[in-house]
């Protein structure tokens, strides 16, 4: 094994193991639902050749070995994948370089807000401030995402953005590494249950002015820093209570 393909390899390996652990606290947290929804992130330059979760299993047992890794420049559906799956994690990652990493869930706040007439992530305090104006909104569910038609139709409706949030069906983020796709989704989920237990109380909503909504979405940006301290807290917790992710 020559240098170059050394470093691919330890470069593999790191994204099997960062993807596993994502796997493993999306679970713990209880986003996922039974053995649907897909997790992705691409391993070669151009993005097209990615790992992704196999078909129909849990969560919470996911392994950085059990990934598979996938080429999405076949124009068949692989063995042992999902159909859903490949249509928009095969058809993104072919079609949208940027989309380094997908994750794609059902969480249960963020999928309500989906759910209403507006799901718009009104910010009424500094985390849903994060996504003011930060958010693309898909409100043309048509049914399971099960051809590559609907991939290019969900590609085209995130545009420019890293959050997808898909009317009547869940969520969809993107990111540049696991750990910043991860903490989007975290602070995504949390947004959304904070806005829906604000919802729930039947009173006003005390929205933030466009200018503080603004300014606080951009104090989040901080190139990556807090994402990457998060997501190396996120695997020291598994590595001292379920390290099995890692094999």
């Amino acid at each position: 094994m020559d240098g170059t393909t050394a470093i691919a390899a330890n470069t593999e390996k790191q994204l099997r193991t960062d993807l596993a652990a994502a796997f493993r606290m999306a679970a713990r947290y209880g986003w996922n639902e039974a053995v649907a929804n897909h997790f992705s992130v691409a391993v070669s330059e151009d993005g097209k050749q990615f790992l992704m979760n196999p078909l129909w299993r849990h969560f919470s047992k996911l392994r950085a070995a059990d990934m598979a890794l996938l080429d999405a420049g076949s124009k068949k559906l692989p063995p042992g994948i999902d159909t859903t799956a490949w249509a928009i994690h095969g058809t993104m990652h072919a079609h949208l370089p940027r989309a380094r990493c997908i994750l794609h869930m059902h969480p249960p706040y963020a999928t309500a807000l989906s759910c209403l007439a507006d799901p718009t992530i009104k910010p009424v305090d500094q985390t849903s401030a994060r996504f003011f104006n930060r958010v693309a909104i898909d409100v043309e569910y048509g049914g399971m995402a099960d051809n590559a038609e609907e991939g290019l139709r969900l590609t085209r409706a995130l545009g420019g953005h890293d959050t997808l949030m898909m009317g009547n069906h869940g969520v969809l983020v993107i990111g540049d590494t696991v750990a910043e796709a991860f903490d989007l989704l975290y602070h995504l989920e949390r947004a959304c249950r904070t806005l829906v237990l604000a919802y729930s109380t039947g009173q006003k909503l005390n929205i933030l002015s466009d200018e503080i909504a603004e300014k606080t979405a951009r104090s989040w940006e901080d190139g990556g820093a807090a994402a990457f301290a998060h997501f190396a807290e996120v695997k020291r917790i598994l590595d001292e209570e379920d390290a099995g992710y890692a094999g």
